[in-house]
């Protein structure tokens, strides 16, 4: 047991530049979360997705609801 506990921030993004998405491998089916740029259409990383406990958690540390769009 450790002396300090993980303070839980929410972090945020530009919802106005940003849209958030899963990246899934067509090969694999490894499952990326983070964010497309509306402008270029690029995928910035944010976690690794594991099982829905790793999906709960992304929603919740930036606030989403809602659906979240798949790339392939």
């Amino acid at each position: 047991m450790g002396l300090f506990r993980k303070k839980e921030q929410q972090a945020s993004y530009d919802a106005e530049k940003m849209t958030p998405a899963i990246r899934s491998s067509i090969c694999t089916g490894e499952k990326t979360a983070g964010f497309r740029e509306k402008a270029t259409g690029k995928f910035i990383d944010v976690m690794l997705l594991r099982d829905e406990g790793d999906l709960e958690t992304f929603r919740k540390q930036y606030g989403i609801t809602g659906d979240i769009d798949t790339i392939y």
